[in-house]
């Protein structure tokens, strides 16, 4: 018979009971956790919420680490522990977490009691180990991941997987590449690896060291960007070569490090088949790449850089999943059960919400490197608005501190004569700023000799110590003293690696702490001093931070990100949206990309090959959480390029202030529900093998489907549309489709394929040359039929705070297929400047009408007074 012992949180006592191992063992119940005592050391289970659970192994001489993701103080959920002869459960509503006690190995359950995780026999390791002649640990946890699983996440890489089960990376903070320790499965968890440090997520043990051969091609001088601004380089293509051996056919992980801490060029060669070619001006030092070889001897080719040291790791692919940190005081992880859904809320609700992004930051943001005086800015400004072409914000990137030396936090006044008239006529414009940042100050500076003087850098280089609360402070306050007063809107924190990966080997925090312990997460030390500054100091605006680097639990700050310094060709577009949904996978929700690729061709105005790219870029970032171009040296704007790709490009900037209503009430959903707006198709079809095995395509909230063009030339184009029982329809033809189906959609140059589940709801507004514009057209509600379907709308002032004071509205959109009838709901709240009235022409989809960009023929018009209405079509 089961022995069963219930141990409720609310009882508050401590018990302990013996286990019956190979080796008598302990376990502890407290109020807040349950302690193993091993014979290796101490296994704690620790309840975070209803559905996570977070394990920590320790041993004698482990310090606990001082806690930056996990920051909501929750009180300790209800739970029970169980207990036989074989094992030991603790369990709540929707996870529970065996161990078993003869194997000691941890298994993972949802609420349905079905498993979702499990450890591997003998896969928990920990040894002692040392940094910069500090005590450390190594620590290694080895999981079951059976063949069937895909897996996503540890943030934004440049390797092009998607699916990274079996995939080697090295999770290290450099430009282009953003390491964040968590992965979501299609097996119902996500699981966040707690470590500050160098991470290696499916490490490769056997290597090789190639040797160089030759030097190949002629030398080429390019135009780059450093930490000290722009740079010309000369390049030349070096071979570099090796041999492995196998021991017997398979698939296998590669991981291609340069030796250096940035690459300029990825080129693997086995056996004469190319594996990876990709060029950039810079790339991180590795990337990875699943091969399959045969038993036997391979020759590999690497072509880089003349100082490139290139080493080639690899390793049998097999089914488990390896986390691996060198630089740890105890093995930690923690594991979300549920949908994709459900675990980045309950991610959130842990390790803080995100604040709403400011309604004027989603709409368009245009950015170039760089304005080079304030007449130049504001003539580019006027032209959006004498041309129609609707924006947001202007960004102005690095160098306008000129003489005073590099990010002095002041405008150079022989180039920006009165910044604070700038300001205000583009205020006047309702056009908005935002000003780039660095983390990097000119140590001959004025600000940079207070920050030598006060030992706030981090020795050995130009960036400041944010690690030491007092350089913060300081930090801060130049900040606030030098650019706060002129009303700036947003801050590019740029560089927040900091750049490149540069912990490494150093010290911190006044030299007490080697860096390597805190490798990943000074990016989120920047974001939380500004972040917290701003709320201090300029308490009415609500802030937006946009930081080229990012690290768990960074979300609760404002803090969005973009994929760095990247090229401009088809395969860099194809890496950066599979990054980006990469990052979406780990729970931080505002991301984008430089469109049109940050380094450009010279002849980029005339070039048509290139126009193509650029126009695929913007329709890519319609519907990504941040809409925004850039690029290095290069004139930016739309009418740069000729009428065609103006009129264009004004099409898709059209589509995104359209449909601002649906984008800003998903920003409230990210805020308040723990959602995603750009979300890869594991979040909405974990149980659909052909959706997860989509790498372009994602959905745009709820509703849309995005199925971006990634290659030249292409008229007509394969769609995979997922599994939905009520099907699709196309927004552009209003044609329906058959759910878990691939379909062939013809292409041109306006498109991009999207498409709308059938059932949805899509509340569009009008015509806009800027977010916050007042005007009295109504909305198109428009109806996909097929189903029945809902959507909430949220309003609120867009610009400051209050919502977090309940000053916001709601109102329910509800569609009735079989009676063809929408109900609107009674609107719940208020905030000050709601309309009372607001009209709505509300639109049936068909072939005929609904479809496309623009207005189309109305089934009913309306005026909604904020009492329920039923609308009978």
């Amino acid at each position: 018979m089961r022995n069963k012992r219930k141990y409720i949180r609310t009882t508050g006592i401590i018990l302990l009971f013996c286990v019956a191992l190979l080796n008598t063992a302990c376990a502890s119940k407290q109020k807040e956790k349950v302690v193993l005592e091993l014979n290796q050391g101490l296994l704690s289970l620790i309840p975070l919420n209803q559905n996570a659970v977070r394990v920590q192994f320790s041993q004698l001489g482990s310090v606990p680490m001082e806690e930056l993701i996990y920051t909501e103080k929750l009180p300790v959920p209800e739970y029970e522990v169980t207990e036989d002869k074989q094992s030991l459960v603790l369990s709540m509503d929707g996870i529970s977490v065996e161990f078993d006690k003869g194997t000691e190995v941890l298994t993972f359950k949802d609420a349905s009691k079905r498993i979702i995780l499990q450890e591997k026999v003998d896969g928990r390791f920990m040894k002692a180990s040392s940094v910069q002649d500090e005590p450390t640990y190594q620590v290694e946890q080895h999981f079951v991941s059976p063949k069937d699983e895909y897996i996503y996440g540890t943030g934004q890489f440049q390797d092009g997987y998607l699916n990274i089960r079996g995939l080697t990376r090295r999770l290290t903070q450099v430009n282009t590449q953003i390491s964040i320790p968590f992965i979501l499965s299609s097996k119902g968890y996500g699981l966040l690896w707690n470590n500050y440090g160098l991470t290696d997520f499916n490490p490769a043990d056997q290597f090789v060291e190639l040797t160089p051969a030759n030097a190949s091609g002629e030398a080429v001088t390019v135009n780059t960007t450093g930490t000290s601004g722009n740079v010309r380089e000369t390049r030349q293509t070096y071979s570099f070569t090796a041999s492995v051996e196998v021991p017997r056919s398979g698939s296998y992980s590669l991981l291609l490090d340069v030796g250096q801490r940035m690459a300029r060029k990825y080129y693997l060669v086995i056996d004469g088949q190319k594996i990876v070619d990709v060029n950039n001006l810079w790339l991180p030092p590795t990337t990875s790449a699943i091969v399959e070889l045969t038993a036997g001897k391979h020759d590999i080719e690497v072509q880089g850089e003349r100082n490139d040291k290139p080493v080639l790791y690899w390793r049998p692919v097999s089914e488990e999943t390896v986390f691996r940190s060198p630089v740890a005081q105890m093995l930690d992880y923690t594991v979300f059960a549920g949908n994709g859904d459900e675990v980045i809320a309950s991610y959130r609700e842990l390790t803080g919400p995100v604040p709403m992004m400011p309604l004027w930051s989603l709409g368009y943001i245009h950015c170039r490197e760089r304005y080079n005086t304030q007449a130049e800015l504001l003539e580019n400004a006027r032209e959006f608005r004498e041309r129609k072409l609707p924006i947001d914000m202007i960004v102005q990137d690095w160098q306008y501190w000129g003489k005073y030396g590099w990010n002095a936090m002041k405008f150079d006044e022989d180039r920006y004569p009165d910044p604070g008239s700038m300001m205000k006529e583009l205020h006047e414009m309702d056009v908005r700023l935002m000003i780039s940042v660095w983390s990097k100050i000119d140590a001959q500076s004025e600000v940079g000799k207070q920050a030598k003087e006060k030992g706030y850098y981090i020795p050995g280089s130009d960036w400041i110590d944010f690690f030491n609360p007092d350089a913060a402070a300081f930090y801060w306050q130049n900040f606030r003293t030098g650019l706060l007063k002129y009303g700036i809107d947003a801050w590019w924190q740029d560089a927040t690696e900091p750049e490149n990966d540069d912990l490494q080997n150093r010290r911190i925090n006044r030299e007490q702490t080697p860096g390597e312990v805190y490798r990943n997460v000074y990016p989120m030390y920047v974001s939380k001093t500004i972040y917290e500054g701003l709320r201090q100091d300029d308490p009415d605006r609500r802030a937006m931070i946009f930081t080229r680097s990012g690290f768990s639990g960074m979300q609760r700050y404002a803090a969005a990100t973009w994929s760095g310094d990247v090229g401009h060709d088809w395969e860099t577009l194809r890496r950066q949206i599979v990054g980006g949904l990469g990052q979406m996978a780990t729970g931080l929700p505002w991301w984008t990309y430089d469109a049109g690729g940050f380094f450009r061709p010279g002849d980029q105005y005339t070039n048509t090959g290139y126009h193509e790219q650029l126009i695929r870029w913007i329709q890519a970032g319609t519907f990504f959480p941040l809409m925004r171009v850039h690029g290095y040296m290069s004139n930016t704007e739309p009418w740069r390029y000729g009428e065609k790709m103006e009129h264009i490009i004004s099409r898709y900037l059209d589509l995104r202030y359209r449909l601002l209503p649906y984008i800003y009430s998903q920003n409230a959903a990210v805020s308040f529900n723990g959602s995603t707006l750009m979300r890869p198709l594991v979040m909405d079809f974990p149980e659909d093998r052909f959706a997860l095995e989509q790498n372009y395509q994602f959905m745009f909230g709820p509703s849309i489907l995005v199925a971006p063009v990634v290659e030249s030339g292409v008229n007509r184009m394969k769609v995979y549309l997922p599994e939905c029982s009520a099907g699709w329809v196309d927004f552009w033809n209003g044609t329906p489709h058959k759910g878990g189906i691939f379909t062939d959609i013809n292409v041109d140059l306006m498109k991009t394929p999207l498409f709308v589940k059938a059932g949805s709801i899509l509340p569009l507004g009008p015509q806009k040359q800027y977010a916050t514009e007042e005007t009295e057209q109504p909305w198109e509600i428009r109806i996909y039929p097929g189903a029945d379907g809902s959507y909430s709308v949220y309003e609120d002032e867009g610009i400051n705070y209050n919502y977090e004071k309940g000053q916001f509205s709601t109102f329910d959109l509800k569609w009735n297929n079989s009676d063809k009838t929408l109900t609107i709901s009674d609107r719940k709240g208020s905030f000050a400047g709601m309309k009372e009235r607001m009209a709505f022409n509300i639109v049936i989809v068909t072939p005929e009408s609904g479809t496309g960009i623009y207005q189309s023929k109305v089934n009913k018009s309306i005026v909604y007074e904020g009492k329920s209405m039923v609308i009978s079509l």
